[in-house]
């Protein structure tokens, strides 16, 4: 866990999320259940606050990851969840079946876009693996992560993460989520091994 919020460029503005190698090993947050997707959501609520149950989600990612989103956005999407994607993204998951409203990308418009729809809290989660190439790319994926941390909605940037997250938002949904003493899953676990 890192305080994104906290952090600023000299100029004053704020910092993308997007974890380095040398910040991927850095946590101060850990969730512990019998079931991963319980221990996710456990994790992510000590972290950043909880995964949302319900809403509109975001998702625009890296060519290269098009593909591996589609499965669990298509999850999202039968849990409920509104999906709204960039102009690629979107194309590949209606392909799969997935309704879809598209928004513009931050560089392409100023009013309406991906980043706009974060900042008036019309977002309950973003979902954005970071571009290759290209300067647009890059600079509207660090807009739409800065945009995340500053509106404290949860941001995904790698495909594992978007799995985890799905785990954990079933996990909420279903109401699986418990809190007892260390002791008591302590035994549990280990009754199960």
């Amino acid at each position: 866990m890192l305080p994104f919020k906290r952090f600023r460029t000299p100029a004053g503005e704020g910092v993308d999320n997007l974890l380095g190698p040398e910040m991927k090993s850095t946590g101060e947050v850990m969730g512990i259940d019998a079931g991963f997707g319980q221990a996710f959501a456990k994790s992510q609520a000590g972290a950043y606050g909880s995964l949302p149950t319900a809403g509109r989600i975001l998702v625009t990612v890296a060519n290269r990851d098009k593909r591996a989103m589609v499965f669990p956005v298509k999850r999202l999407a039968d849990l409920g969840f509104e999906i709204v994607a960039t102009a690629g993204t979107g194309e590949v998951l209606r392909r799969y079946g997935i309704a879809v409203t598209t928004v513009p990308k931050h560089f392409e418009v100023s009013l309406g876009d991906a980043v706009s729809l974060i900042a008036a809290g019309e977002v309950a989660l973003v979902i954005n693996t970071p571009q290759g190439s290209g300067a647009s790319a890059r600079s509207d994926g660090y807009e739409i992560r800065s945009a995340a941390v500053t509106a404290d909605i949860p941001c995904i940037t790698t495909v594992p993460g978007v799995t985890a997250a799905v785990m954990g938002i079933e996990a909420l949904i279903r109401g699986d989520m418990s809190v007892r003493p260390l002791q008591e899953l302590h035994h549990v676990l280990r009754a199960g091994a």
